[in-house]
């Protein structure tokens, strides 16, 4: 018979911490025309922006990233992302909860001057165009794309793939790679260094 003077959360917060959805689309569809970058992911250091319970570095830690970096708005899942990687001694990992609003500023602060083989910023722009100034988002953009040493993978909307050439160009990034695979009217594509 169990302990009576044991008892496990109540209701009220058993419903407070049930996982919800947060993203469009499964798991699997924000990769969709981004694989190629897995294939690059043995040895390699990889920042999630937006990583919300850190699936994708998950993914790239399971074909060899040495480094696993992650940062999103979402705490509870920035918590699951460094439970499960907590079990992972052999990959460096970072997962901190960061408001991209704060510009280049607020990534700094959580991650210093680290730059990335691989970076991806896979499914974010569109809501950040919702609440920065275009200037202070090319900027952010710019800063995440210099921190890329090799790559920068992005999945969002068709329309903002000429913002993301037009700031990724100032920091030496070219578009090496589209794909239509993603949802209905967006695109994914890999940025690369010249």
């Amino acid at each position: 018979m169990p302990d009576e003077g044991w008892k496990w959360a109540d209701d009220a917060v058993m419903n407070e911490m049930r996982p919800t959805r947060r993203v469009i689309g499964l798991h699997a569809l924000r990769w969709d025309g981004l694989t190629d970058l897995i294939l690059r992911a043995r040895g390699a250091s990889v920042f999630d922006v937006g990583c919300n319970r850190g699936h994708i570095a998950f993914d790239f830690e399971a074909h060899g990233a040495r480094l696993c970096h992650g940062c999103d708005t979402y705490a509870a899942g920035i918590a699951a992302a460094r439970h499960y990687f907590a079990e992972i001694p052999d990959v460096e990992s970072k997962f901190e909860v960061v408001d991209l609003t704060g510009g280049p500023a607020a990534v700094t602060a959580a991650f210093g001057d680290m730059k990335y083989d691989i970076v991806l910023f896979i499914g974010v722009q569109h809501k950040l165009t919702r609440v920065m100034p275009e200037r202070a988002l090319l900027d952010l953009i710019e800063h995440l794309g210099d921190r890329a040493i090799t790559y920068l993978g992005w999945n969002g909307y068709d329309y903002d793939v000429a913002q993301m050439d037009a700031a990724l160009a100032t920091v030496g990034l070219k578009r090496v790679h589209t794909s239509e695979l993603a949802i209905a009217g967006r695109l994914a594509a890999i940025w690369r260094r010249r």
